[in-house]
């Protein structure tokens, strides 16, 4: 049996920064049992209060700025927060369908949580998985192959996978890789993934079903927020509302949702590649939700057995896969970030 307890996280304030010091008291305990040849990881968040500042809560925080730019001859849209004079880089990559604007308070509250000093670059997909990532690696040559200061990679879901890929062709440029909720590899039990690869391999359910969610768009923009509201977005927070109403709407925006899925089912089928995982896992980390079948469980298990010693976490407090659609998922998420980002800069620079 073998514990291994990581001592309690200090967020200290950046030597440019006038926002207060952040202390978490979230205390993160990774438990390995071994029960004759069987090997069981248990990991566990226990989270008291964080103390965080409630200004990250109010209008004050500063805003995300969305623009367009052309990179590898496509119209790419980019949400960003740029700093005076930033000392890293924090490009973050989507989940599917690559809205960026579901994805606006998460920015926003990690670039607070970093001092204010680092600059977040979070921009949409394009068509395949593979052309993803080749868009993002150009995304690195083109926009940032001039500075110095370092580059943190984080995706979510299968974006944790394309930061993965990213980070092979960057090594140079790239210090540090987090993954939330990854979807690394396919889960043979999720009905859901079946469900959706089968949608997404027929061209006709493809595009009827594009077809009808582009009718909601036809919808008065008031009934369609009304029904996205009552139907998908209870609780989520009015970015997510509104990016719901203007993307999801969209038949293209749903071809290339299920065009995407396609693809992923087919590059996924495939292992992870552990060998690189295990070279770089003092420099990469994953987040894991409770109930999460594009990341479930079992796949932190294998990790965990895997490459040993890899920074591996459970978020506990029920934020879901989906957690960029709430403030309070936001923001519990970004702290995370910010956690692990900050103790890694502080570690590599002692």
């Amino acid at each position: 049996m073998h514990f291994d307890l990581p001592l309690p996280l200090l967020f200290l304030p950046s030597a440019h920064s006038h926002s207060p010091s952040i202390i978490a008291s979230e205390i993160c305990i990774s438990v390995k049992i071994q029960c004759g040849s069987r090997t069981r990881f248990i990991a566990k968040c226990l989270n008291e209060d964080m103390g965080v500042d409630d200004s990250l809560l109010s209008n004050g925080r500063k805003c995300a700025n969305f623009r367009l730019c052309k990179l590898s001859n496509y119209t790419s849209e980019i949400l960003e927060i740029q700093a005076d004079d930033p000392s890293l880089h924090v490009l973050f990559v989507p989940g599917n369908p690559g809205v960026i604007l579901f994805y606006k308070d998460f920015v926003e509250f990690l670039y607070e949580l970093l001092g204010g000093t680092a600059s977040d670059w979070e921009h949409g997909r394009l068509f395949s998985l593979q052309e993803q990532i080749d868009h993002k690696i150009d995304f690195i040559k083109e926009e940032l192959q001039d500075i110095e200061i370092p580059i943190i990679l984080v995706g979510h879901s299968i974006g944790s996978y394309i930061s993965v890929e990213m980070f092979k062709k960057s090594l140079k440029k790239v210090k540090y890789c987090v993954g939330l909720y990854p979807f690394l590899t396919l889960n043979p039990h999720s009905r859901a993934q079946l469900i959706i690869a089968k949608i997404a391999q027929s061209q006709i359910v493809a595009a009827a079903l594009s077809y009808l969610t582009a009718s909601l768009g036809l919808l008065p923009v008031n009934v369609l927020r009304f029904i996205v509201k009552k139907s998908l977005g209870k609780s989520w927070s009015s970015s997510a509302v509104e990016a719901a109403c203007s993307h999801l709407s969209q038949y293209h925006t749903m071809r290339n949702v299920l065009y995407m899925a396609m693809t992923e089912f087919k590059e996924l089928a495939e292992t992870p590649d552990w060998t690189f995982l295990r070279e770089r896992k003092d420099q990469c980390a994953f987040l894991f939700g409770v109930d999460d079948h594009w990341g479930p469980l079992q796949l932190l298990e294998e990790i965990s057995k895997q490459v040993p010693g890899i920074s591996l976490f459970i978020e506990r407090e029920n934020h879901t896969h989906g957690f960029c659609c709430t403030e309070a998922g936001s923001l519990w998420v970004a702290e995370h970030v910010a956690n692990l980002i900050k103790n890694h800069m502080v570690s590599t620079n002692q």
